[in-house]
């Protein structure tokens, strides 16, 4: 399988709020994970919320077994996601600032004012050999904050990103494409992920470097719908592909 520089991890969240709809175990995300990565998915993202209202706790559990190329963990820090996480021992894990009621993340860190919360937990993840990822704005002193506190990736949140990009693409990266370099200069590695699609992805991955990854699951799993989830994965994938 072809591989390129800026890795795609599916969120699988969508295809268990499917479930969780109708109950039972279709569709099935274990299955879904195990097909997603024979397509060519570089890694399975996951986002546990509090409510249980898609991927749940013990699904999380069951996928470690399916996941076969890079697990990424993603939530709050709460002291249940935390034991959660160093039961799993995924690949990744990416904290959000995420309060409990809140529908989706729609902001990143403040890795100044949350810097000894910060520092603690990622050490615990960093002792059990768990590679760390903030999600984070594009401010170039709150990125230099997540190298301090000791993480070793940043998610930029890419939702101001998507909402200009048919207006103005270029300005809608300029934010980005600085972040990223103060990202690589402070020794982070670069990840993104919020609303990217197929529309807007290329732009997005052609401008802003470097980029190690990207987390797509809302958009993947609504195009499905319409050309199948195989055709999706692979549509997105070849986005990533270097100009």
């Amino acid at each position: 399988m072809e591989t390129f520089p800026t890795r795609l991890s599916v969120n699988i969240n969508k295809i268990a709020t499917l479930r969780n709809a109708r109950g039972g175990d279709r569709p099935c995300p274990l299955e879904a994970a195990s097909r997603i990565q024979r397509w060519g998915a570089d890694g399975i993202t996951v986002h546990p919320r509090p409510d249980a209202r898609h991927i749940t706790y013990a699904d999380v559990r069951r996928l470690r077994g399916r996941v076969t190329s890079e697990f990424n963990i993603e939530g709050y820090p709460s002291a249940d996601f935390i034991a959660l996480v160093l039961e799993v021992q995924p690949e990744q894990v990416t904290l959000v600032p995420d309060p409990p009621d809140i529908l989706t993340s729609n902001a990143g860190w403040d890795t100044r004012a949350h810097a000894a919360f910060l520092r603690e937990v990622l050490g615990r993840f960093r002792t059990a050999g768990i590679r760390t990822s903030l999600f984070i704005g594009t401010d170039g002193d709150l990125i230099r904050a997540a190298a301090d506190v000791g993480a070793d990736r940043v998610e930029l949140y890419t939702g101001p990103y998507a909402e200009q990009f048919p207006m103005d693409p270029e300005a809608a990266a300029a934010p980005f494409v600085a972040a990223a370099q103060v990202a690589q200069s402070s020794g982070l590695g670069v990840n993104a992920g919020h609303d990217l699609d197929l529309d807007n992805l290329a732009w997005f991955a052609r401008h802003v470097q470097p980029l190690d990854e990207v987390s797509i699951g809302h958009a993947i799993i609504s195009d499905a719908l319409y050309i199948g989830l195989q055709n999706a994965v692979g549509q997105y994938r070849e986005q990533l592909r270097p100009a």
